[in-house]
């Protein structure tokens, strides 16, 4: 029902656009920016600042996003040697330390998680099974918050793709309806007569997908990104359980 209607006024968008065409009368001056916004209805500004708060709200999440993915990256690069090291060295407290100066770092929460959860059991000279599967659910829990954190504020990006252009659309409809209203009131065809019309439709039309396809392309970008911080997780929460694990048998094998 709705390509249907899209299609109708579409078509009938089109033979607006070819009588004007054909008016002898100059149509330069009617398609100006200025112009346009000065024939919108009270329906066209409506839609126009909506778009304008979407497109607002979507920059805000996009520069916060990236800002907050760049500083997990750059930190975590500079955080996983440390620890690795720490580790090796079977130096719990100076790891968590560690994790406790890298707070921007997804890798960091993940670790300080199972390393304080292992920690809190007390001796770590004694591993116990039931200790690292504690451990491990630690692990489980830091990935699902640092995840939620991470796609906070995506979800507000797809919406705002996925609406926009309907938004857009919407405004058409009636500057088309405000065109042949303008037409039949004029009683002719002329570019004078639908100039207004038209210009709300054009002028809502390429501003919803002016707002609609930064946010797609963003959100596709950020929730790759999303993904490869949960690998990384998964690995780093991975190799810790194998440190437990390998703990534990030299303990057993002395």
């Amino acid at each position: 029902m709705l390509m249907n209607l899209f299609g109708t006024e579409i078509f009938g968008f089109f033979l607006l656009l070819q009588e004007a065409a054909a008016s002898p009368t100059s149509s330069a001056d009617h398609f100006t920016l200025t112009e346009m916004v000065k024939n919108m209805g009270a329906v066209a500004i409506s839609v126009v600042i909506v778009l304008l708060i979407m497109s607002v709200y979507s920059i805000a999440i996009m520069v916060e996003r990236y800002l907050t993915y760049s500083a997990a990256k750059k930190q975590s690069r500079e955080f996983a040697p440390r620890v690795a090291q720490a580790l090796k060295n079977d130096r719990i407290e100076e790891a968590i330390n560690i994790s406790d100066k890298h707070r921007k770092s997804h890798l960091a929460m993940v670790v300080s998680s199972g390393l304080q959860e292992f920690r809190a059991h007390g001796d770590t000279t004694d591993i116990s099974g039931d200790e690292i599967e504690a451990s491990k659910r630690a692990l489980q829990r830091a990935i699902a918050i640092k995840t939620a954190e991470f796609k906070r504020g995506l979800s507000g990006l797809a919406t705002i793709g996925s609406t926009a252009p309907f938004v857009g659309l919407f405004g058409t409809v009636f500057g088309i309806i405000n065109a042949f209203r303008g037409m039949k009131d004029a009683e002719s065809a002329g570019i004078a007569a639908v100039a207004g019309g038209i210009s709300e439709a054009l002028f809502t039309t390429a501003l919803g997908l002016l707002v609609a396809v930064p946010a797609v392309w963003l959100f596709n970008y950020f929730t790759g990104k999303v993904d490869g911080f949960v690998v990384e997780m998964d690995n780093s929460a991975s190799e810790l359980v194998d440190y437990f694990i390998k703990n534990r048998t030299k303990q057993l094998k002395a």
